[in-house]
């Protein structure tokens, strides 16, 4: 029973894990089918973020970063901390 929980949490991890890393290298780097960093910056300028590209950086490491330490299972409570975080943005 414990072996089928285990295994289901690990599915879990990589799938939220794996999707974070892959959106936040959009963010960083253009991989997946995303912007990149300039024009991820020029967004979130117009979204209201400044500075932008600090903005973007931070946005893209806190999901790529975050994702990379759920998916291995190192400290996952901060990994979702950070990525949670990262996404909530802020409201006006």
């Amino acid at each position: 029973m414990h072996h089928r929980k285990d295994l289901g949490l690990l599915a879990l991890r990589l799938g939220v894990g794996g999707v974070l890393v892959a959106h936040g290298a959009q963010k960083l780097f253009g991989w997946c089918g995303g912007d990149g960093l300039d024009r991820t910056a020029e967004a979130m300028e117009a979204m209201g973020f400044r500075p932008g590209r600090a903005s973007a950086v931070a946005a893209g490491l806190g999901e790529a970063g975050g994702g990379l330490l759920l998916a291995l299972g190192f400290a996952t409570p901060a990994a979702g901390a950070a990525a949670a975080g990262t996404m909530a943005g802020r409201c006006r």
